[in-house]
């Protein structure tokens, strides 16, 4: 079954250069474009698509406004944030709201289906060289959490979300730690009752914040 993607960026550049990339994959189909946030509101419930390539930075409504407006309607799909260096804060609010991965406009081929696989699969890929960046506006210039907040996850806890952070998907965490898949899954719904969220990247946004993992 074909992926359809919709491409929102206010730059037509990045635009047509995504979707020839994408057109040499038989997988995606890109069936929809916008140059605003309202025009991606107009598209989701236009063309229904599977899978959301979305930059930050757009007039009349941006990224942020448009995933937000979407997760209020209970609109559930996943997304995927065009994005540049220089927008640490918008981008941990992006996690926030539950983005399943960042891209670098100028990222490479292989990348980008990785990273659309992973979205698709409901998992989220966030490379290091791209984490250390996003998280460094909240984690420059802050104090260490306090033991008490550090100790809150266990050791195997912290293994897992440690993994997750490096985008490693259930069962390639249980193979490295020697744990079933099932067991993986019963830490990560501890991790989240402890940080109070409900998703991979808010565990890491979260947890990066408190000073539980540095990344």
């Amino acid at each position: 079954m074909t992926i359809k993607i919709l491409i929102a960026d206010d730059h037509l550049v990045v635009r047509e250069g995504l979707k020839l990339i994408l057109e040499t994959n038989p997988k995606y189909a890109v069936v929809a474009e916008a140059s605003s946030g309202v025009e991606v509101l107009r598209q989701v419930e236009a063309c229904k698509p599977d899978l959301i390539l979305l930059d930050l930075n757009m007039p009349e409504m941006d990224g942020l406004a448009a995933m937000t407006a979407l997760r209020a309607q209970g609109i559930d799909i996943p997304v995927i944030i065009l994005t540049t260096y220089n927008e640490d804060e918008m981008m941990i609010r992006g996690l926030e709201l539950g983005a399943k991965g960042y891209l670098l406009k100028d990222m490479g081929r292989e990348m980008i289906f990785r990273s659309m696989d992973a979205a698709m699969r409901g998992e989220t890929l966030l490379l290091p060289e791209i984490s250390e960046k996003v998280f460094a506006a909240r984690t420059s210039g802050k104090n260490k959490a306090p033991s008490s907040v550090k100790t809150m996850l266990t050791d195997k806890e912290l293994m897992v979300l440690q993994a997750v952070a490096r985008g490693s998907r259930s069962k390639e965490i249980g193979s490295d730690m020697g744990i079933s898949e099932r067991t993986v899954k019963a830490h990560l719904t501890s991790i989240y009752n402890k940080l109070g969220v409900d998703s991979r990247p808010q565990a890491v946004a979260v947890a990066v914040e408190r000073g539980i993992l540095l990344l």
